[in-house]
């Protein structure tokens, strides 16, 4: 069995094997199939298409490419992944509030890429925090303090790393089968057995209509459940940023804001989120759940437990008491309301300029400048005066495209329809 026989066989539409699946992704971690091989895999299966049972032996075979972790000690351990989005930091509220509730978090997340934000740059607003955390040391932390957020080690899904490399540049990023199985694989190869997905629709996430986004959420359902993980989704709004600020420093200064009391959609989102999980691993009931994770909240608990995430990985807490220590970029563009009415803004414009500012990444690799940001003063469906300030751009160089990008993300029209926060969810009942 050779690649080539594998990649013809989708290429015309066949059922492939578990053999050949798993031949496949085999031949991708040990790099006997050429990048231009995996290029013509992913582009069949994006034409083609593939079945449930075909996506979820392609994610079990790339979990199975690597070093599979197991649970440092007994209880009940949990993971969320978000699909991507703009000013999205839900995860930076989820893990803390969650550890202070006793449920172990054990969180690996990734970097941001075009106009999407990454957790790992955010969190490494820090100065001198460690992502980079072996296996040995992650699974010690989550059991030592409740929670780590880390990137994958080497060892951990190399199918993975490679088969997403060649997407980002082949077009073919956009394949459900394809990030049903990226993204699962990488679940299945931690110890969490509570897995909560938030699959985002809209401007500013990958998935653009809530159809498609719920078929996503029904094949990575399918899967964890598949895999005996207690598995469950969220389709949610992302037709406008999550929260009021976007960039790294700004965002990590909004999630301080949120763990000590702040409320917007960012806060309500996070929240429940936290209930969920907080439900599947406890079986805790709905009414009392809200309750719990407002309490860890307000009581103080979250942020200190934020706090001894932070400084377990090595990052400076100096931010947590002074809000300056994550500072912003000192150019500033304010953008003012061309004319009065309800405010429409485009959440996939703003992570564009952002990135082209600085503060985001255009391909893999680059730095990002922490300071860029963009500060909301007002939220989408509010209604605005003419010149009424919309909000501010936070910039070291004046990159005329990317400010302008900026300003043309804020549109303003007589009328808004406004979309629900949650679109559905989706558990093992409704695969």
């Amino acid at each position: 069995m050779t690649v080539y026989d594998i990649i013809e066989a989708k290429k015309r539409g066949r059922r492939l094997s578990e053999e050949q699946i798993a031949a496949f992704v085999r031949m991708v971690a040990d790099e006997s199939a050429t990048d231009a091989q995996i290029a013509a895999f992913c582009m069949a299966v994006c034409l083609r298409g593939m079945t449930d049972e075909e996506t979820f032996l392609l994610t079990k075979a790339m979990a199975d490419s690597g070093e599979r972790l197991s649970p440092p000690a007994a209880g009940v351990f949990a993971d969320k992944h978000s699909t991507g989005g703009v000013s999205d930091s839900t995860t930076l509220i989820l893990v803390p509030v969650l550890a202070a509730l006793g449920v172990k978090c054990a969180k690996y997340s990734g970097r941001g890429l075009g106009h999407t934000g990454g957790t790992l740059d955010k969190l490494e607003s820090f100065a001198g925090l460690n992502v980079d955390l072996t296996s040995e040391q992650f699974a010690a932390q989550v059991e030592r303090v409740g929670a780590a957020i880390a990137g994958q080690t080497k060892s951990t899904v190399p199918a993975d790393k490679r088969m997403y490399a060649v997407r980002d540049v082949t077009a073919t990023v956009d394949s459900i089968p394809l990030i049903a199985s990226s993204v699962m694989s990488k679940k299945l190869a931690s110890f969490a057995q509570v897995i909560l997905l938030d699959v985002k629709y809209g401007d500013g996430a990958f998935m653009k209509t809530a159809r498609a986004a719920e078929r996503l959420a029904r094949l990575m359902v399918a899967v964890g459940t598949a895999a005996g993980r207690q598995t469950e989704a969220a389709v949610t709004d992302m037709s406008a940023p999550l929260g009021d600020n976007i960039g790294c420093n700004a965002e990590v200064r909004e999630v301080l804001e949120v763990l000590r009391g702040k409320q917007n959609d960012l806060a309500r989102l996070s929240c429940l989120h936290c209930e969920r999980i907080l439900r599947m691993a406890q079986g805790v009931e709905e009414a009392r759940a809200a309750k719990l994770v407002h309490e860890a909240i307000d009581s103080g608990a979250a942020l200190e437990k934020f706090r001894q995430i932070v400084s377990a990985q090595g990052g400076d807490t100096a931010a947590f008491d002074d809000a300056e220590a994550l500072p912003l970029a000192p150019g500033r563009l304010i953008v003012r309301a061309p004319r009065s009415g309800r405010l429409h803004i485009s959440a996939q414009a703003l992570g564009k300029a952002c990135a082209q500012l600085g503060g985001g990444r255009q391909r893999e690799g680059e730095e990002i400048d922490h300071t860029v940001g963009i500060l909301l003063k007002k939220r989408a469906g509010d209604r605005v005066a003419q010149g009424e300030e919309l909000a501010h751009v936070c910039y070291r160089e004046p990159r005329q495209e990317a400010l302008a990008l900026a300003q043309g993300a804020f549109t303003v029209s007589a009328s808004f329809r406004a979309r629900p926060l949650v679109h559905c969810i989706i558990s093992k009942e409704d695969i």
